[in-house]
């Protein structure tokens, strides 16, 4: 395929990112302003690997056994995707309790789940192996771009709307924050909608076809399949979840926190001291007496709490920016020299910065730092798949593309459990903690990316 058929191949993907960017930075914000409690937000955010968990392997397994005529095997999981994250993007900012919002993240996660999984088979389905490479790195650039969209939009519309709804109350949501989501509904399906178009998939040979048509059916044939693929599992890719069980977890808690560390460190403003102003505020909104200087503090506090959003926002955006304009070099680097090897350097100074991310004071030093950052995450977008696309066999590209996301979210899922007894127990309850923890996660990561051995010689040996 050409270079543009490539891009226009993986334009979906850009939806789908703007979708799980907003959650990065706007979901966990989002909950904070109906009134969650800090050492909350790993529960509330058990959606999104519990979805992942369960969707993914299944959808693999199931459109790894789809053909239709008209509209192939991958694409119609991304079509339904795209249609149910839409509508949840829609509705999301209209909540008006923290568990209408809960409830709605499930839904959202579960449909982006749908759209994401088969993708990552869709560039092995379509590419030749020395193509390959540039498939999954171009979804890293569109990762990059997509969150980067995300996050920017809070701060434009910030500036281009004002207004909350129930002003002074503690469940007020600014109107700045529908423009986001409103944006990553017609992001969603458009994007998506563009890829189905201007990319046919490839149609199964006769005997192919009669393989397909002759495998088992039934509800429990997903379930049968993902457990005989984990069977069958490379012993690299045992090698990549341990690396992975770091990486996500340490992932998981930067993006909880980074915005509650940001108000901290840049505007001196607490998960308390945003509680207790908003308490203040509610107060006076109900008639009760509060004196006029510490009604004003309160005001000032909540202001600056809703300035580190934005700010988060706009760090978020910075990374993503790094995320795709670093993806084509670090497929060149993967290539030529040694994907193991950059995965790991990448990881590595991800988790340097994250350690001294907190210790910056300066809203604009913090940008520094999440260089790195950016670089890290255009590598776990798609090197990691290339230490492992060419041990697995082509009929079953669906079904264990599933499972790696598994790996992915288990780490998340043990994340959601563990953390909040961990944020309050270890780390003092404090969001500059969690941050140098995930940090050190990271460090812990890159080391075990050393232990990944390929098997096979050639292009496996010189990718891993």
């Amino acid at each position: 395929m050409s270079f543009s058929q490539i891009m226009n191949m993986n334009v979906g993907f850009l939806g789908i990112q703007y979708s799980f960017g907003l959650q990065q930075s706007a979901i966990n914000p989002l909950y904070s302003f109906l009134g969650a409690d800090p050492d909350k937000l790993p529960l509330l955010n058990l959606a999104g690997p519990l979805t992942g968990l369960l969707i993914q392997p299944i959808i693999g397994a199931m459109s790894d056994k789809t053909w239709h005529p008209r509209w192939g095997r991958r694409k119609p999981y991304f079509l339904i995707g795209a249609i149910f994250c839409s509508l949840c993007l829609f509705i999301f900012p209209f909540s008006r309790s923290l568990w209408m919002a809960a409830g709605l993240l499930w839904i959202l996660d579960a449909a982006n789940n749908t759209a994401m999984e088969p993708y990552r088979a869709f560039v092995a389905d379509k590419l030749p192996a020395d193509q390959q490479p540039m498939g999954f790195l171009t979804q890293s650039f569109f990762t990059g771009l997509g969150i980067t969209l995300a996050n920017f939009s809070l701060a434009f519309f910030q500036w281009a709307i004002t207004g909350e709804t129930h002003p002074g109350f503690k469940q007020s949501i600014p109107y700045w924050v529908f423009g986001s989501f409103f944006l990553g509904a017609i992001c969603s399906i458009t994007s998506v909608l563009w890829s189905v178009y201007k990319t046919p998939e490839i149609p199964p040979t006769p005997e192919e076809l009669a393989e397909l048509r002759s495998r088992p059916k039934g509800l429990l044939y997903p379930f049968k399949e993902i457990a005989s693929a984990i069977g069958d599992m490379p012993k690299v890719m045992w090698q990549l979840a341990l690396v992975y069980l770091f990486q996500w977890y340490a992932m998981f808690c930067y993006w909880q926190f980074i915005a509650l560390n940001v108000a901290q460190s840049a505007w001196g403003v607490t998960p308390q001291m945003v509680n207790e102003s908003k308490t203040i505020i509610q107060m006076a909104q109900e008639g009760k007496p509060v004196a006029a200087s510490l009604l004003e503090s309160s005001k000032q506090i909540k202001g600056f709490s809703e300035d580190a959003v934005v700010h988060t926002g706009m760090i978020n955006g910075w990374y993503n920016i790094i995320t795709f304009v670093s993806a084509f070099g670090l497929l060149w680097l993967a290539k030529k020299y040694n994907a193991k090897i950059t995965h790991f350097l990448a990881l590595l100074f991800a988790g340097i910065a994250l350690i001294i991310l907190p210790t910056i004071h300066d809203k604009w030093m913090m940008f520094l730092p999440m260089i790195f950052f950016g670089i890290a995450w255009a590598s776990m977008m798609g090197v990691p798949y290339l230490l492992v696309v060419n041990q697995i066999p082509a009929k079953r590209y669906g079904v264990y593309m599933g499972i790696i996301n598994m790996m992915i979210v288990i780490p998340m899922f043990i994340q959601t459990l563990s953390f909040g007894y961990v944020y309050k127990s270890f780390l003092r309850g404090n969001p500059a903690n969690a941050i140098i923890f995930a940090g050190t996660l990271l460090v812990t990561a890159a080391v075990a990316t050393l232990a990944i051995k390929s098997r096979q010689p050639g292009d496996e040996a010189r990718l891993g």
